[in-house]
């Protein structure tokens, strides 16, 4: 399995949970952004036993990186190997159309991906993905703003700027939750 597979899985998987009616009857898709970037970067200094790389950054500054004793392939790094480091980060939203479904509540789930063995170039790929669902407990249609309260039972009331989204609000009722999911994946590949 290649390792960039599992970001394009994760962002695939995450982008169309809130664009897709058919993943759920009930949910309707509010919103879906995706975005990336990507560093291509320069070895200065390897230090396997602390577990630190030192990056070359922009305009030439040095960048040290500490690593956690996870980092097991840090000896077959040298000066002067290419880093690339890609982050993906995605946010998916989606209106859960029951009523009165329950507390809002959140979720965690995070995984990694490490270069075999008999890769001889580090890297790997990790992921963060949080889900948090948010109850409506107020919708003004005319000021394009909903309240909602998250799950340490906090109020919070946002400005709706899409006009997608704006259009939607009339189909809004108190009591139902917004599902959000925040998707975070870093991949790190390096070449001699």
């Amino acid at each position: 399995m290649k390792l960039h597979v599992l970001a394009q899985a994760i962002a695939l998987t995450t982008v169309l949970s809130a664009a897709s009616v058919s993943a759920m009857a009930a949910d309707i898709p509010l919103s879906a952004d995706v975005i990336t970037g990507e560093v291509v970067t320069e070895v200065v200094s390897v230090d396997p036993a602390q577990h630190q790389v030192v990056l070359k950054g922009p305009e030439g500054r040095q960048v040290p990186v500490q690593l956690t004793d996870k980092a097991k392939n840090l000896g077959k790094l040298k000066q002067g190997d290419k880093v690339t480091i890609e982050v993906l980060h995605s946010v998916a939203a989606y209106l859960d159309t029951d009523v009165d479904k329950g507390l809002p509540g959140s979720s965690e789930r995070t995984g990694e991906i490490r270069a075999t063995e008999h890769n001889p170039n580090p890297g790997g790929e990790a992921y963060r993905q949080v889900q948090v669902q948010l109850q409506i407990t107020d919708i003004d249609v005319k000021k394009n703003q909903v309240t909602f309260k998250d799950p340490a039972g906090v109020s919070k009331t946002i400005d709706v700027v899409k006009p997608e989204v704006q259009a939607k609000l009339k189909d809004l009722k108190v009591g139902q939750s917004v599902v959000v999911t925040y998707t975070d994946i870093l991949k790190v590949t390096s070449q001699h």
